[in-house]
């Protein structure tokens, strides 16, 4: 397929994108970048595309993989705070400084925290913490909006009450 009759198609293709997109992501901003990375990806990948195989199948499924990747991406960043943890907590045995020391401490109480939240209300929380929206949450897990809204409700009245020392 030439690179101008593919372009063309995937020209033809962008409306039918932009709605398999908005289904994946339930925001207009995230599709319009899902369809730019899908776009992008699809123009760098032509010469993996033969032309006997369906094109809008193809751009359907590297979208697919470009957003389980991004959420991928972004449930591994969630998790960071494990490693910056482990991480913070060397460097402050190498410098005895009071302010790192505090510091530590003071990750050391909110890691335990944050841990102590049961998990069937962690993931809801951390997704929040993540961007999603209270209808991306509830469709991803599976749960109703109002259960959703309840979870994070009560994980942030915890956190309120458990982590009033660190409010000025």
């Amino acid at each position: 397929m030439e690179k101008v009759e593919f372009t063309q198609g995937i020209l033809a293709i962008q409306p039918d994108l932009h709605r398999f997109a908005y289904k994946l992501t339930a925001d207009r901003d995230s599709a319009n970048d899902l369809v730019q990375d899908c776009v992008l990806q699809a123009l760098d990948n032509q010469e993996k595309f033969t032309y006997s195989k369906n094109l809008k199948g193809w751009m359907y499924t590297l979208m697919r993989n470009i957003f389980v990747n991004n959420y991928r991406r972004t449930v591994r960043e969630m998790n960071i705070m494990d490693d910056n943890y482990s991480i913070n907590q060397q460097y402050q045995i190498e410098d005895e400084d009071a302010d790192r020391f505090e510091f530590t401490y003071d990750m050391k109480h909110l890691y335990r925290v944050i841990h102590s939240i049961p998990e069937e209300m962690k993931v809801p929380f951390q997704m929040f913490v993540a961007g999603f929206k209270y209808r991306e949450i509830a469709d991803k897990l599976g749960l109703p909006m109002g259960t959703v809204k309840s979870r994070l409700f009560f994980i942030r009245k915890r956190l309120k009450e458990e982590l009033k020392d660190f409010s000025a």
